[in-house]
């Protein structure tokens, strides 16, 4: 709004400026001639635009497509956007419903691309990992989701808040992690995004600025990550409605406990290894069916920020950047349209209380492209806990 009043002022100037000129004109009418009046005139408009045109060129300044930098045009255009709504609600064949997302009320479009934290994998990474696959032979359901068959697993069914920080990429390898410990090991427990966004450090990328998820995986293999008692999440104070912050550094590594007489080392968890799961939903499928949630990345345009419910495919509105989430299932619509089950960590509040559902089958927005997992270790476990831990392995 600071930009169209401003605007305002440089057209009453200029009005001004004109009557002005009018004023000069006559008053010198007489006493110049026709070439002093053209000289006088050409001078006059010259400081006039020279004072206008900054404003009117910075207020129609495009608005880049890429999260790799923000842009000031960025900050004076809220994410909700009554357009790109009408437009999906309007065609009948769209498959998704789109609302006004109470948790971007506040957010500008430059806020809404700092979340979307996922950095793209490295060439040299996608090589040292190959692709799993799986045999043909699995019978695999027409529809699972993975809250129902590891009903005992309450992560599974959790949705977090990564709050300002474009911490997706921890959030993802985190949550499917800790599900992997229920799954794997009958332990329901939290793990800290904390000790991966701040410790990991330039393996994982830039913190809060945006991470390689594959790495994540990584770090669960080499360092293991504590659970959230001890290295609570940063993001939960202060700050108490959604924008209100434009976005947060990245947390500190302190490598100590928050609780008392809790030892850092004692409450890492590891994972045995970091995979990458090849891109054909049969492959991606199995994956989830035999050992639990993935983490998935996948590219963000505008309109994904008003998904309220349906089956999910781009439509309208810019690229806005790469997002990582947890793929927990999948299913077919009653119109008969292939989709993936996802949790987003963008709070209840948004989509489907939290969760959306993607067209499958076509690599929509990349879906298909990005995806990552690992499998829990025993190590550590039983100095801290004790006993046996089903199927996992050190």
């Amino acid at each position: 709004m600071s930009r169209i009043r401003g605007e305002g002022r440089s057209c009453k100037q200029a009005t001004r400026g004109s009557r002005q000129l009018k004023r000069i004109v006559k008053n010198k009418n007489k006493k110049m001639g026709s070439t002093q009046q053209q000289q006088l005139l050409l001078l006059f408009l010259f400081f006039l635009l020279s004072a206008v045109a900054p404003q009117v060129v910075r207020a129609v300044k495009p608005i880049p497509n890429s999260n790799l930098g923000v842009e000031e045009g960025d900050n004076s255009i809220g994410i909700i956007q009554k357009d790109i709504i009408e437009t999906v609600n309007k065609l009948p064949d769209a498959g998704w419903t789109a609302a006004h997302n109470p948790y971007f009320a506040n957010y500008t479009i430059a806020q809404f691309k700092r979340i979307l934290g996922v950095k793209p994998t490295p060439q040299s990474v996608l090589t040292d990992v190959p692709a799993k696959t799986y045999s043909r032979s699995l019978k695999l359901p027409k529809e699972f989701d993975a809250r129902s068959k590891w009903s005992h697993c309450s992560t599974i069914g959790n949705i977090l808040d990564q709050g300002h920080c474009g911490s997706c990429w921890a959030f993802g390898a985190v949550e499917c992690l800790q599900d992997r410990f229920c799954i794997h090991m009958n332990m329901n427990i939290s793990l800290s995004v904390n000790d991966l966004l701040a410790c990991c450090g330039f393996m994982c990328g830039d913190g809060c600025d945006g991470g390689y998820p594959i790495m994540a995986w990584r770090y669960f293999v080499q360092n293991g990550v504590v659970t959230e008692e001890c290295d609570p999440y940063f993001d939960q104070v202060g700050c108490k409605h959604p924008g209100c912050e434009p976005a947060y550094p990245t947390p500190v590594c302190e490598k100590k406990c928050k609780v008392q007489n809790q030892v850092w080392e004692e409450k890492k968890h590891f994972s045995v290894n970091a995979y990458r799961i090849n891109s054909d939903p049969d492959d991606i499928m199995s994956e989830v069916y035999k050992n639990g949630p993935v983490e998935v990345a996948f590219t963000v345009y505008e309109d994904f920020a008003h998904y309220k419910s349906g089956v999910y495919k781009h439509i309208t509105g810019g690229m806005m950047g790469g997002h990582a989430v947890k793929l927990i299932g999948w299913g077919t619509s009653d119109a008969g349209e292939d989709y993936w089950l996802l949790a987003n960590q963008w709070n209840r509040g948004w989509g489907d209380d939290g969760y959306f559902k993607i067209i499958r089958g076509r690599n929509e927005c990349g879906i298909e492209e990005d995806v990552v997992a690992g499998m829990p270790s025993t190590k550590n476990m039983i100095r801290n806990y004790g006993g046996s831990f089903g199927t996992a392995v050190v």
